[in-house]
């Protein structure tokens, strides 16, 4: 029963933690650092398609942004009526200044520059319109 040197017999290593320590603190520090840098996705509502395809309902809350490609200006619609670019902001406004809630569906032609688009995703922002959604042809087809 010497307390001296020599085989102890456990389970203890002449191994130092102290390099794995420093590597796992290394490693901590560059994901906690990489972390707010991820990039944020936008937030987006799908509209469902109609249970029966042969009835259309028209919905006076649904307020959907129409892009035609029609030369070298497009035309912008809302709810089927034609407004020029520069009052499409200004009619937003008023639509959407006495409702709670500020969804807006944007639909724009296939062949359409996306500039127009995004010019509509900006007349919502300047509404202050909470959502705004794209209308896909594969969800207009109820696919």
């Amino acid at each position: 029963m010497a307390m001296g040197g020599g085989s102890t017999g456990g389970a203890v290593s002449d191994m130092n933690v102290t390099p794995l320590i420093d590597v796992l603190l290394v490693l901590l520090i560059i994901f906690m650092v990489i972390q707010p840098t991820t990039p944020k996705g936008l937030d987006t509502v799908v509209p469902q398609p109609p249970k029966d395809k042969n009835t259309t309902q028209t919905d006076d809350k649904v307020i959907v942004v129409s892009i035609q490609d029609t030369g070298a200006v497009p035309t912008y619609k809302i709810n089927e009526r034609v407004f020029p670019k520069d009052q499409v902001a200004t009619e937003l406004t008023s639509i959407f200044e006495t409702r709670n809630t500020k969804i807006m569906f944007i639909k724009g032609d296939p062949g359409l520059n996306f500039g127009a688009v995004a010019d509509a995703v900006g007349f919502g922002k300047q509404a202050d319109v909470t959502n705004i959604a794209i209308i896909t042809p594969g969800v207009e087809n109820g696919s």
